[in-house]
């Protein structure tokens, strides 16, 4: 969030020096530059439903801007641990140096030195994405990370682990309609990642195996919502399935930024705000 607070003081000044020439040019043009779904106020995000509320749609046509920051992992659903994933979820405890107070955040988080959030992160964690429709594939575009992943949906099996060439961070997908529900299933991903920071205690993170498999579903009820379900089943990891519901709903009228995880930005931030934060005091 640190790196995009900068941009947007960046680009305040930017509008303070150029804005009369270049908003002249705009206006006289009919054109207004949208703005990104996290820069929106819930008012406004509101009043643009407001306008598509009703709308036709297909519901074979996921394109659109959805979402503001994803959707969180269901810990009601969590289930119990194997004694490997209970090695794998210990060993990213953070770190805390002894007699100080309790962790504000992670240590040991992918995030904090700008490792890639990978899959299903980016489901839990991504400031918006876009869903478009190619003629094999489907591409979902992150506004975190100015990434994408691609969804195969010319007819091709998902192949098995061992058959991939390497792993991946957002595994690899293919894609295939059920009636009106769009279905993902996802292979090959790389154990670096986290699913996600452990949201009942920030000391800890849910990790996952090379094994891990998920199963999307998608499903357009109105021009702006979607429904979804994302079911994860690692059993190295998790003695059953773990399983999140949740609804989507669209940005109408905004466009995805960049947002780059900056290492030299994370580096400064984690040296003069999270280390002393953990030890105890923030300096100034």
């Amino acid at each position: 969030m640190r790196n995009f607070i900068i941009v947007l003081i960046v680009g305040f000044v930017a509008v303070g020096t150029l804005s009369p020439t270049i908003f002249a040019q705009t206006a006289s043009q009919g054109f207004t530059w949208p703005t990104c779904p996290r820069c929106t106020t819930d008012v406004a995000a509101l009043e643009a439903r407001k306008k598509v509320a009703g709308r036709s749609f297909n519901p074979r046509d996921l394109s659109g801007v959805w979402g503001n920051n994803g959707v969180a992992l269901d810990f009601k659903t969590l289930p119990p641990l194997t004694p490997k994933g209970q090695e794998m979820y210990k060993a990213t405890q953070a770190e805390q140096p002894p007699g100080a107070p309790p962790v504000i955040g992670q240590t040991k988080d992918p995030m904090m030195i700008c490792e890639p959030l990978g899959y299903p992160r980016l489901f839990t964690y991504n400031y918006g994405f876009e869903f478009a429709h190619l003629s094999n594939r489907v591409v979902q575009f992150f506004e975190w990370g100015h990434t994408w992943r691609d969804i195969w949906t010319d007819g091709r099996s998902l192949p098995a682990v061992d058959d991939l060439p390497h792993l991946r961070f957002n595994g690899y997908s293919v894609g295939r309609w059920e009636g009106d529900t769009f279905v993902v299933e996802s292979i090959g991903y790389d154990e670096r990642t986290w699913l996600t920071e452990d949201r009942r205690d920030r000391r800890w993170g849910l990790p996952h195996s090379d094994q891990m498999r998920i199963v999307e579903r998608y499903r357009r009820t109105a021009f702006d919502t979607l429904e979804v379900s994302l079911t994860i089943t690692d059993p190295v990891v998790f003695t059953a399935p773990w399983s999140t519901n949740g609804t989507i709903r669209m940005f109408p009228e905004r466009e995805l930024w960049e947002y780059y995880c900056v290492t030299s930005d994370s580096e400064e931030y984690n040296k003069r705000i999270h280390e002393p934060a953990i030890r105890g005091g923030a300096q100034r």
